[in-house]
């Protein structure tokens, strides 16, 4: 059995969510941690750690994968320098925090002949890969309208003095951090969108973030129909909803719960509503929730990739489909966006 060597850089909740799924893959063996905190447990995987990449690629540890689970701003720069050293890469979301950034990447990546997979695991969902199958064979028809609700609960200790999330350059907006897995949602269904109008507003956040806590986005579909995307992080206490409500020619689909895990409401013509299995809880950090956690399908469809036995299902020019298009959200506001 052929064993793919992984290395995760960034040990915040998502990179231990990366290291946890690597240590329970029979297909995979982790060699190495990277992370500048010292006051993160260096005992919990019994690898080496490293306070950089530098130190790592020094190391001469060989890594077929490493996973990028670090701040937004530093997912581009060091999947380049991961791949001219002969690593493939997975991305967390955001793929990057500019299009000319994330393009740089898939470039690096042809000369080098590696791979990039990007975290968009709301792919992996049974609802979201009932819907997509569902539009795929125009089973609902024309598109009339698709509405997209997130509202969750950010609050001032998710946001930490002196942290990375919430300063523009670092982080890139609430679209990028939060709710980008929407975005792809939306764009993986239903294709690109135009026309775009938005608006935003900083109601509850005032202090701790430098732009919106609050959009709301109006857009025309490429192919038919219109759409808008409404998300908040100024829920009280706790998440309410992430939700999808699509109305069509053959019928009409509500997806809702927290993070979008079941389907609520299904009338469709001459169509029965199938079984489908259990989506997996959302990611759990205690204070806050996130994005179902999928990162396990992620992990297993790059090993398999590698492999040779399936293909990539989240490749990096979709991913940066996504950065491609909160960019043009973005540029509705008039705030100037050095990236």
């Amino acid at each position: 059995m052929s064993i793919i060597k992984f290395a995760v850089i960034g040990l915040g909740h998502i990179g231990n969510r990366h290291a946890d799924m690597i240590m329970q893959n029979t297909h995979a063996e982790l060699v190495a941690i990277i992370d500048n905190n010292e006051t993160i447990d260096k005992e919990k995987f019994k690898v080496p750690y490293f306070n950089s990449l530098n130190a790592f690629i020094e190391s001469n540890i060989k890594a077929d994968i490493i996973c990028i689970a670090t701040p937004n701003y530093l997912h581009c720069s060091q999947a380049v320098e991961s791949l001219k050293h002969q690593m493939h890469v997975i991305i967390e979301k955001p793929m990057g925090l500019s299009v000319s950034a994330c393009n740089h990447v898939i470039e690096i990546a042809a000369q080098q002949n590696k791979k990039v997979f990007c975290v968009m695991q709301n792919r992996y969902s049974p609802p979201s890969i009932w819907l997509k199958e569902i539009v795929s064979k125009n089973i609902l028809g024309k598109i009339f309208h698709v509405q997209i609700n997130c509202f969750w609960n950010r609050d001032e200790k998710y946001y930490k003095k002196n942290g990375w999330k919430g300063k523009l350059q670092e982080d890139g907006g609430t679209l990028y951090t939060q709710f980008s897995h929407f975005v792809d949602t939306l764009y993986w269904v239903f294709g690109d969108i135009t026309n775009i109008n938005a608006r935003f507003n900083n109601f509850n956040h005032q202090e701790s973030i430098e732009f919106e806590d609050a959009g709301f986005v109006n857009f025309d579909f490429v192919n038919s129909g219109n759409g808008s995307l409404n998300y908040s992080t100024s829920a009280f206490n706790k998440n309410i909803e992430s939700s999808i409500t699509i109305l069509a020619e053959n019928g009409s689909i509500k997806i809702g719960g927290q993070y979008m895990e079941k389907v609520l409401h299904c009338e469709i013509k001459d169509y029965e509503m199938p079984s489908l299995a259990v989506t997996n809880p959302p990611n759990d950090y205690g204070t806050y929730k996130g994005s179902a956690a999928n990162h396990e399908y992620v992990i297993n469809n790059a090993i398999q990739t590698l492999l040779g036995n399936e293909n990539i299902k989240t490749p990096a020019n979709e991913g940066m489909k996504v950065v491609e298009i909160i960019e043009r959200i973005y540029e509705t506001r008039d705030l100037k966006r050095k990236v």
